[in-house]
């Protein structure tokens, strides 16, 4: 008899949980055929068949689509899955970086730019999801200065995890070094690093 199992688009560990469901309740000489979307999860299938004496043979079908298919060698005594037997990679977390490169949001009017930025910060601060970095560079280093409105609003999200980072030589070019309050310091090499290696950059 021949089983077939759709796991694509499962999580770790369904796949296996899955495929261990339809062995547990399988005869002797019974197929089992398998669709997976990751590598990881073929991985994990070669392990728990080698636990529960199935043959194992997997193709990759095309971008992100494998087959697996197994073979019940042996009557199955449904034991347990121990977990540390099976790997599982954690999501890539989604990278955040907003960049402040003026102390004014948008053309214009300045004045309105200085309420709109103000505005901005405080809004990102009142987010349930925060960026993983602000910088800071050119005119926006003088956001992370003393006098800065949006002083209080940076404050707290550094202090909930958000890594604030204001460019040394713009605030040495505005003679704001001794001046910084909030977040650290940084060079351009970091803020092209963190640019670089973010999913997502915000430019208010």
């Amino acid at each position: 008899m021949k089983h077939e199992v759709n796991a694509m688009g499962k999580q770790c560990p369904i796949p296996v949980v899955m495929t261990k469901k339809v062995i547990d309740n399988a005869a002797v000489g019974d197929e089992i055929e398998i669709l997976i979307d990751n590598e990881t999860a073929v991985n994990n299938l070669s392990r728990l068949a080698n636990k529960t004496g199935c043959t194992f043979v997997s193709e990759k079908l095309g971008d992100k689509k494998y087959q697996v298919k197994m073979a019940v060698q042996t009557e199955q005594t449904g034991g347990t899955l121990e977990g540390e037997e099976f790997v599982c990679e954690a999501p890539h977390k989604k990278v955040t970086v907003a960049v402040i490169s003026s102390n004014v949001m948008g053309n214009g009017d300045d004045e309105l730019g200085k309420i709109l930025i103000k505005g901005f910060i405080y809004a990102l601060s009142q987010m349930e999801t925060h960026p993983d970095t602000i910088l800071f560079y050119n005119g926006g280093a003088k956001l992370t200065t003393e006098d800065s409105e949006s002083l209080e609003d940076l404050k707290k999200m550094e202090e909930e995890g958000v890594e604030i980072l204001t460019c040394g030589t713009c605030l040495k070019h505005y003679g704001l070094m001794e001046k910084l309050m909030v977040g650290k310091v940084t060079d351009m090499y970091t803020i092209a690093e963190r640019m670089t290696g973010a999913d997502k950059v915000i430019r208010p």
